[in-house]
């Protein structure tokens, strides 16, 4: 049976190829348009990928053993706010290409054992959380792109198996930072295709409900959405919230990233 982490990389591989397939036909104008993060443009958004990239290949290469030296992240996220349009997506093709590389060469043994200090919590994750958080951001960011171009995308279907997947286990802990459950004034748990959500005094992705309280209908790539903030009109076809929540009152409890 193929491991968690051998899904999470091979779905971080495919969303790099067919985003990068994408960036490589954008001209400048495209660049320059708003991407699904409305504060942000397709190059903004690209470069948050590519400076993510670059920060993140440190942490990993240390846990196989390198001596890595690196700027500061400040100085990073600088460098690339500072930069043209153009080389911001060219820089992302390019660091996130060497991260990716990085991680697909790591060996059955280190996928199962390293731990990494990505050095803004408390204590070194397993690898899977780093590469899940990783996916979690990179599936997100790379739909902003798309649907600048794509109003019907969503995302990769197979990156939003693997990310409820990580939810259920070792990226739970991030829903204590992005969701607010006091926006529901009682608990209720909904079910959605593979699995459902737990909203009392925190938010929980299980993957089973027995008796739901209210149902979520949609495709999963919605659901992952949902959470990040990014289930709204007009992308928003074809989902449904009936129970004791509405689709709205979801939208209060993941107001996004």
């Amino acid at each position: 049976m193929t491991s968690l982490v051998d899904r999470t990389i091979t779905a971080l591989r495919t969303e790099h190829d067919e985003l990068a397939g994408l960036v490589r036909t954008l001209t400048d104008e495209q660049l320059a348009s708003t991407s699904g993060a409305s504060e942000w443009t397709v190059a903004q958004a690209l470069s948050h990928l590519g400076s993510g990239a670059e920060i993140g290949l440190a942490p990993i290469a240390r846990a196989t053993g390198e001596t890595v030296e690196a700027e500061e992240n400040q100085a990073i996220w600088a460098r690339w706010d500072a930069s043209e349009p153009r080389a911001q997506a060219q820089g992302f093709l390019e660091h996130n290409a060497r991260w990716l590389g990085l991680v697909e060469a790591l060996t059955p043994e280190q996928r199962s054992t390293l731990t990494v200090d990505l050095g803004f919590l408390p204590e070194p994750v397993p690898l899977l959380t780093a590469l899940g958080m990783r996916l979690n951001e990179v599936a997100n960011h790379s739909w902003d792109v798309r649907v600048a171009f794509d109003p019907d995308a969503g995302v990769h279907a197979d990156s939003a198996a693997v990310v409820v997947d990580l939810f259920t286990g070792p990226l739970g802990f991030l829903l204590g930072f992005f969701a607010k459950p006091a926006e529901l004034t009682a608990p209720v748990s909904v079910a959605f295709p593979g699995g459902g959500l737990v909203i009392d005094d925190a938010v929980t992705v299980v993957d089973h409900l027995e008796s739901p309280s209210a149902t979520f209908t949609g495709p999963q790539e919605a659901l992952v959405r949902l959470l990040s903030g990014r289930l709204k009109a007009p992308h928003d076809k074809g989902v449904d919230v009936e129970g004791a929540v509405s689709l709205d009152d979801l939208r209060r409890v993941f107001p996004g990233f």
